[in-house]
């Protein structure tokens, strides 16, 4: 058995190209590989900033291509049909013959069994798999036509121990590859990947990520539990400094403590994001003034420390000078520069947009009992931070610096937390606003953006939603079923739209009303999937409800797909099954309308009496349940019907020879199946899942 190992040796190619090439990369491979019947018993890729590694073992020398039956076409297609074919497979006419199928009969030619050699297709492969890559940014260099995610400077490639000879644009591959990446001058031969992989360990050269992974964090664990320091988890940033380095090596850094009087969100974006350090806590969660640096070499003079220390430095200085400045500024005097600040085209201005949020959040603040003055003094200055020195410095602390802004300025406790709230939730793992004003800012910029966009016809589509707003739907979802509060978002669409016409904007879209709707109905199904409830269930909650009632949709569902495996579930749903199927049956051969009552004077035997008894205290039990209801007690109690509905269909023949008997039988059993219903629309629960 044989191995083929291939190396491409690049410019420093971006930690956030490096996952996906070398996944893509290898399972173009292996497709490659199973359509040209090339058998291997393991595959692997690695990667460097510098190096993409693809390694194949267990292949075989020799290649066995079997003799098969090609289908051509059909003996009545054209003759030029036949002639195509003939030529695509480079054959004559006297190799065809036919043959009948279960479609009629048809030409076929057989292949002859042959037998190829590993090294000569794959010498004719490799290039062509090259080929298929496909970058999410790529770039051309010099006068070369390859377009490659950063200039490609050499091709190592060996198969059972001896180059493969190929070209792939300007380039040769070859047996030897650079052995430093900064001074190209040396390159090594190589024989197969354990010479090649032993060579780089000798250098401290790691070439497996996963393995630079566990060494990473094993030395960001030894050093956080030598200085009892706590470091959070970020698998993002790990995953992005093991891509940066293939010579990782941990240093404990430090900045001067006066940065800790600044809001700690500006140190994390200062480390995390713009650096790609590690901040530090102390056990109780508080941020210190040191920080973990992944290098790429071990700093033996001290100098790679000293530098990282002075970049933060000096970040952090900048960021400091910008703090001091904008908290200082009054908010609400510089509400009135969000005039100057475009919002979106047809939209208005950021200024317009705080104005309408103000009246959307008094009516929300009704909805949830709290003060209006104080909600629309929180949504007047809440875009504010956006116009200040520091956010253009750091975007991704929008609205956490005006809540710090408010809070300097001595804005009360629940203003300014609504401030640094208004985007949140960021997405399907984010938390959701908590307290009573945050859920009102929160939800009356999600909805004023969302009746914007969709008012001027900027909706997502099937493929595309650069505005994310499928994101702010979801995140209206989220707050209100999280929250289990439900409100009148179908009348906060109405007035939010006609708040926009206040101001001027006319919307072309004059479906607003319904496609939003529907819309966040979608999301809240989407919600609902992602939280693993069954389909039909999904359908059946929200069937007779409407979005103003998505807690209880949410409910509902969450409970019946709990129960519905368990034996109360399971006799919920063969009782109406039951019911329905023999109301169906009965009404669908008789042509039967029923009049929606049902006459006890007439009953015949107990067991209808005792099913019309159930069905009343079902009903009275539905009727008076509130806003809190218990959903598994009301499941529940549905199950204890098994028994008395059960008795009726094993003891009362419904098609009675009497029609009208017959007819209020029919009347008892929709009763009972429309009281189900109460609950869920128990008709498209599928009983087989």
């Amino acid at each position: 058995m044989s191995e083929f190992f291939l190396e491409l040796f690049s410019e420093e190619i971006p930690s956030s190209l490096q996952k996906n090439l070398r996944e893509d990369l290898l399972n173009i491979f292996i497709k490659s590989f199973n359509e040209k019947f090339i058998l291997f018993k393991k595959s692997s890729s690695f990667s460097t900033p510098n190096r993409l590694i693809i390694l194949f073992e267990g292949l075989q020398k020799q290649i066995i291509l079997k003799s098969e039956e090609i289908k051509g076409p059909s003996v009545k297609a054209p003759e030029l049909a036949l002639e195509g074919f003939i030529r695509s497979n480079n054959i004559s006419k006297k190799d065809l013959f036919k043959k009948a199928t279960d479609k009629g009969e048809f030409y076929f030619f057989k292949t002859k069994s042959k037998k190829l050699n590993t090294q000569d297709l794959l010498e004719e492969l490799v290039p062509l798999i090259l080929q298929k890559i496909q970058w999410k940014k790529s770039m051309r260099w010099s006068d070369f036509s390859l377009n490659w995610g950063r200039p490609l400077k050499s091709i190592l490639a060996i198969f059972d121990k001896k180059k493969l000879t190929f070209n792939f644009h300007h380039l040769n591959s070859s047996n030897s590859t650079f052995i430093d990446k900064e001074f190209e001058e040396k390159k090594k031969i190589f024989i197969d990947f354990k010479d090649y992989n032993n060579f780089f360990k000798k250098l401290n050269i790691t070439i497996d990520h996963n393995q630079r992974k566990k060494l990473i964090e094993k030395k960001l664990n030894e050093i956080s539990n030598k200085k009892n320091i706590i470091i959070e988890d970020n698998s993002k940033l790990l995953d992005e400094v093991v891509d940066l380095t293939d010579q990782p090596n941990v240093i404990l850094c430090e900045f001067d403590r006066k940065f800790l009087n600044i809001p700690k969100e500006i140190l994390i974006i200062t480390m995390q994001h713009h650096q790609k350090y590690f901040p530090t806590f102390d056990k109780k969660g508080i941020i210190n003034n040191e920080f973990l640096v992944v290098t790429n070499k071990h700093d033996k003079n001290g100098l790679i420390k000293l530098g990282n220390e002075r970049v933060v430095e000096a970040r952090l200085s900048d960021a400091e000078f910008f703090w001091q400045k904008d908290k200082s500024q009054n908010l609400v005097k510089r509400v009135s520069s969000l005039k100057s600040m475009n919002y979106f085209k047809g939209l208005g201005t950021y200024f317009d947009k705080v104005q309408r949020m103000r009246k959307l959040g008094g009516m929300l603040s009704d909805e949830l009992l709290i003060s209006k003055d104080k909600v629309e003094l929180s949504a007047s200055i809440c875009k504010v931070d956006l116009v200040s020195e520091l956010v253009g410095e750091f975007p991704e602390l929008q609205g956490i610096m005006g809540g710090y802004f408010a809070e300097a300025q001595g804005f009360e406790k629940d203003i300014c937390k609504a401030i640094s709230e208004q985007y949140l939730p960021a997405g399907p793992n984010s938390r959701v606003p908590k307290k009573p004003y945050s859920i009102a800012l929160s939800l009356a910029d999600k909805i004023d953006t969302l009746v914007g966009f969709f008012g001027i016809n900027q909706k997502p589509t099937s493929s595309k939603d650069p505005f994310a707003l499928r994101r702010l739907a979801f995140g209206i979802i989220k707050t209100i079923v999280e929250n289990k509060k439900d409100f009148k978002i179908r009348d906060l669409i109405s007035f939010s739209a006609g708040l926009y016409l206040d101001q001027g904007f006319e919307f072309e879209n004059k479906s607003l009303q319904s496609e939003l709707s529907n819309f966040l109905m979608d999301r809240l199904k989407f919600y609902m999937k992602e939280e693993k409830i069954r389909g039909d269930i999904i359908l059946a909650s929200s069937s007779f409800l409407n979005l103003d009632q998505s807690v209880i949709i949410f409910g509902k569902a969450k409970s019946l797909n709990k129960l519905i495996n368990q034996t109360n579930g399971a006799d919920v749903v063969s009782s109406y099954k039951r019911a329905s199927s023999i109301l169906e049956s009965e009404l669908k051969d008789e042509n039967l309308e029923l009049s929606n009552s049902t006459d006890p004077g007439i009953f015949k035997t107990d067991f209808e009496k005792n099913l019309y008894k159930r069905i009343n205290e079902l009903k009275k039990y539905f009727q008076n349940i509130n806003k809190d209801e218990d959903f598994e007690q009301s499941i529940n109690n549905l199950a204890e019907s098994k028994k008395v509905i059960f008795e009726f269909f094993d003891n009362v023949i419904v098609n009675d020879e009497d029609i009208t008997i017959k007819k209020n039988r029919l009347e008892l059993i929709q009763m009972l199946c429309k009281t189900f219903d109460y609950y869920v629309n128990f008709s498209l629960i599928d009983s087989h899942q």
